[in-house]
């Protein structure tokens, strides 16, 4: 076995080739672009990754990453508190904020229901969305459920309709605008703008 130590290029083109989008191709074209400009572009980032993976957490409020907890949405003076929109991840709630479309809150559930996956109420941030609502002052009036139009998206919909039955706050879903299997974080402005604006009752 040999005691070479790994190679530099090579070890950082395996990480960049971890990240969602990048396959080993484009992970070796962005690795040479920084290589090539260590100073303008690979120094900077990996201090900003550095800092980043220091102070960004998870909003102990509605799950949302920020540098602050709570977030900067949750601590909004201007955000409608009476409105709470439920996602799946970090990614949806980031997608419905590009689209300005939404001026309430949020809630990331960490996932949906899968039988198939193993993934139960229990591993989910349900309780903590209840216990939000039970709490919550002013009172939530609406709860959005904007979850993917996927089956695990409409099983998660339907079991948390159930659950929020009792809150008084009125339960709506997206609609017209997001396909079925379409994933939020992947559809533009206009088409989420749409969708939350053609929110129905459940």
């Amino acid at each position: 076995m040999s005691d070479r130590p790994a190679d530099p290029i090579e070890q950082l083109v395996g990480l960049l080739a971890r990240l969602p989008g990048l396959g080993r191709r484009s992970a070796r074209r962005a690795a040479l672009k920084m290589l090539m400009q260590p100073d303008r572009v690979m120094l900077p980032l990996a201090a900003a990754l550095q800092a980043a993976a220091a102070a960004v957490q998870p909003c102990g409020t509605c799950g949302n990453l920020d540098a602050r907890n709570p977030c900067r949405i949750c601590r909004d003076p201007q955000r409608d508190r009476g409105l709470i929109c439920v996602v799946e991840g970090v990614s949806e709630l980031w997608a419905l904020e590009r689209a300005h479309a939404h001026r309430g809150l949020y809630h990331v559930l960490g996932g949906t229901l899968s039988a198939l996956g193993g993934v139960g109420p229990e591993d989910l941030a349900v309780q903590p969305l209840l216990a939000r609502i039970e709490g919550a002052e002013p009172r939530v009036e609406e709860v959005i459920l904007a979850l993917p139009a996927t089956v695990d998206g409409a099983t998660t919909a339907h079991y948390l309709s159930d659950r929020l039955a009792g809150t008084g706050a009125r339960v709506t879903r997206l609609a017209q605008g997001v396909p079925m299997g379409g994933a939020l974080d992947v559809l533009d402005e206009g088409t989420l703008a749409a969708a939350l604006k053609a929110r129905r009752s459940l």
